[in-house]
């Protein structure tokens, strides 16, 4: 049967092997029975020294194996630190440091884009009055705009004034709002700030940022939203949405909200601060996203110093795309007349039980 090429590889590997291993032990010496005997090692590593036979003759020396193991070892691990060096300053490349003037041109240029990138950009909340936009911030708290959206047409055919909805039954309040989540204690807060408009501002929503936090369960947050939306008042929103960008894009370092919007408040001018937020919350919801970012679709790449934590693939990235950019339904039931996508649908009934 002829060898195959396979079979012939695997037999000269062998026989290398065998004369590899051979060529390592040293020259042999000849014994009694005039037999080639292979060489000792010592016990030190050490060549051995010359012996006499009983012919007269000398042995050839033995020689000390050479210790390549520990030598081989050294280099794998050297070879894997410089591996590991290059891998890491691969992914992490040095950056060159930014003056605080570079900084700031470069996040009024974002701004800039953003506002040609988003020309539609509104608060994505539906409401036709100050109250109503108040009572739908507070409701937004850990849910979405969109589920609030939803859930506000019947609560306000029920409650359409502060004095309405103070005197609103809790548990009857509760069932209306309850698709938002944490309904007890947004109930608790919207029939608290009801009834303070109510007694102490003439059931009206006041115009004044120090006026609207003494309100149960409103913030600066909920205020500057109602300030900038409602009556005009430039305010900068951080939300999760606009905290964590500001921090992508080197705005700022702070983790707490007041401390973000502080910082932000001195790189843009006062008239920018409302559709600043705007924009700056539309481009997290849409491609600046927490966990998966689509920076191969983003158009302020070239701008951001977190370009690569998220999808940099243009394809994939597209496929990471929210409403509108997405092909999908906002979160207004009812956006404005330049919104370019499509409105959310209504809340479905709840199925009846069989």
């Amino acid at each position: 049967m002829n060898a195959t090429p396979e079979k012939l590889a695997a037999a000269k590997k062998a026989v290398t092997k065998k004369a590899t291993a051979a060529a390592e032990q040293g020259p042999a010496k000849k014994t009694a029975t005039g037999k080639t005997a292979p060489a000792k090692k010592t016990a030190t590593g050490k060549t051995a020294p010359a012996k006499k036979t009983a012919t007269g003759k000398t042995a050839p020396a033995k020689k000390a194996p050479a210790k390549k193991a520990p030598a081989k070892k050294a280099t794998a691990k050297t070879a894997a630190k410089t591996a590991a060096g290059k891998t890491a300053t691969k992914k992490a490349p040095a950056r060159k440091p930014e003056s605080r003037v570079a900084m700031v041109r470069r996040a009024r240029r974002i701004n800039r884009e953003l506002a040609e990138l988003y020309p539609y950009a509104h608060p994505e909340l539906d409401f036709t009055n100050p109250f109503e936009l108040l009572v739908a911030t507070v409701l937004s708290a850990q849910t979405t705009d969109l589920r609030v959206n939803q859930t506000t047409p019947r609560l306000f055919a029920v409650c359409p004034t502060p004095e309405d909805m103070a005197a609103m039954p809790p548990e009857k309040l509760e069932e209306l709002i309850r698709p938002t989540g944490f309904f007890r204690a947004k109930t608790k807060s919207l029939i608290g700030l009801s009834a303070a408009l109510r007694d102490r501002f003439g059931g009206e929503v006041p115009g004044r940022l120090e006026d609207l936090v003494t309100l149960p369960g409103v913030g600066r947050k909920t205020a500057n939203v109602v300030l900038g939306n409602a009556f005009g008042v430039p305010g900068i929103t951080v939300d999760t949405h606009f905290g964590r960008l500001a921090r992508r894009f080197g705005w700022t370092t702070a983790e707490d909200a007041e401390k973000v919007e502080a910082d932000v408040a001195e790189i843009f001018p006062k008239s920018e601060w409302t559709m600043l937020s705007h924009r700056v919350v539309f481009h997290g919801r849409r491609v600046c996203h927490s966990r998966k970012p689509a920076c191969g679709a983003c158009a302020i790449a070239p701008l951001c110093p977190a370009y690569g934590e998220g999808e940099t693939d243009p394809e994939k990235a597209r496929k990471l795309l929210k409403y509108e950019l997405g092909g999908q339904p906002g979160q207004r039931l009812k956006p404005p007349a330049d919104y370019p996508g499509r409105p959310a649908p209504p809340m479905a009934p709840p199925v009846a039980a069989s």
